[in-house]
């Protein structure tokens, strides 16, 4: 291969020690990576280097912030390298594709996100596969979008969760087909070749989509062309814009005032029942929703369900949703709807433009009724 890959090292479990407090990132995963890939991995990889951001992140301290931090190193090597594996930790991988989605609109290179549920360190890892594979999906021109590649599954990076906190198929893709499968085989011992089976074919595959139509309110959009991120500034995301608000049975109306009233947050994800049913009989609540929207908090409305869309009216309750000017989310995966609210609030949209461009497919995170 003539390819050459950048690989970004984020810290996560695929690269971490045991110590006495249990697992942790550890430093010089470069040096750590060359021990591994000869002895156990195919011989026909491309060409990579490997940056180590400077402060290694457990994902479950991520916050947007480290979006910037990720995103940074793909803008300043765009043109140096043909393809960027990320490695991030599983339990917000998800997010983190998601809102590189957002941020590197229009690529035309491929951005892969891996990781693994057991340490490379341990003679049972699934660490030297996802990352293999990983590497040859990014010399590929098939896919130039931000993805997710774990156990063999080539998942879209904004339809992506993790369903499995023990199994090696950690993630899963619920509204949307697997973009296909990559496997490794030994060809007569003579080396390894890869086949991956795109399913149907580029039909999955995002072109780059154009967002022109979305108008701020203040700032330009942080659009891209599609040779690739620009040099322009990346937006500074506000960790407590967005909130998230789970309904259960005998929520109070208090618990409701509280999230919809804190000053910093600017947009409320309302995980419901279902097709996106709130308790209506609890009128105190309805109204705490009700004049938060009116106040400019954009509040989105997605099911609970794992699998399904939000269809507002379906049932009265949802209706009465809908009269109080909560937005549907349609088949947004929580994951995609946070990361997408956080992307478009720190680009200066308003919030009538939120409203209107958030269930609107812009890179592919979800379909529309």
């Amino acid at each position: 291969m003539n390819k050459r890959l950048l690989i970004i090292y984020t810290g996560g479990t695929i690269g971490m020690a045991l110590g006495e407090q249990g697992y942790h990132p550890v430093t010089g995963f470069g040096d750590q990576l060359g021990q591994y890939l000869p002895a156990h991995c195919y011989p026909a990889l491309p060409l990579y280097d490997v940056l180590e951001l400077d402060t290694l992140i457990d994902s479950a301290n991520l916050t947007p912030a480290d979006w910037l931090r990720i995103a940074r190193p793909l803008q300043q090597h765009w043109q140096q390298y043909d393809g960027f594996v990320i490695l991030h930790g599983t339990d917000t991988m998800a997010y983190t594709a998601s809102a590189l989605s957002f941020m590197l609109d229009a690529i035309n290179k491929p951005v892969v996100i891996t990781g693994s549920q057991i340490p490379l360190v341990e003679t049972d890892s699934d660490g030297v596969d996802n990352l293999c594979h990983s590497l040859l999906l990014a010399a590929s021109d098939a896919l130039p979008e931000v993805y997710i590649c774990f156990h063999g599954r080539i998942l879209r990076g904004n339809r992506s969760v993790k369903v499995s906190a023990t199994a090696m198929a950690a993630f899963d893709s619920p509204n949307y087909p697997w973009l296909g499968t990559v496997s490794c085989s030994d060809n007569e011992n003579q080396g390894t070749s890869t086949g991956c089976q795109f399913s149907p074919a580029s039909a999955l595959v995002s072109a780059p989509l154009s967002t022109s139509g979305i108008t701020p309110s203040a700032t330009p959009l942080p659009l891209h062309k599609p040779t690739g991120p620009t040099t322009q500034s990346l937006p500074e995301f506000q960790p407590d814009a967005v909130t998230v608000l789970t309904l259960y049975p005998g929520i109070s109306a208090g618990m409701v005032q509280a999230v919809v009233d804190c000053p910093a947050v600017k947009a409320v994800i309302l995980r419901s029942y279902g097709m996106g049913n709130p308790p209506d009989n609890n009128q105190a609540l309805i109204d705490a929703l009700a004049d938060a929207s009116q106040r400019g908090v954009v509040i989105l409305n997605l099911t609970q369900c794992q699998h399904g869309r939000v269809i507002q009216g379906t049932y009265a309750t949802g209706a009465t949703l809908n009269r109080i000017g909560v937005i549907s989310g349609a088949d947004l995966t929580l994951e995609a709807a946070f990361a997408k609210l956080h992307w478009l609030l720190a680009s200066g949209c308003s919030a009538d433009t939120i409203r209107a461009h958030i269930a609107v497919a812009i890179c592919g995170e979800c379909s529309e009724a």
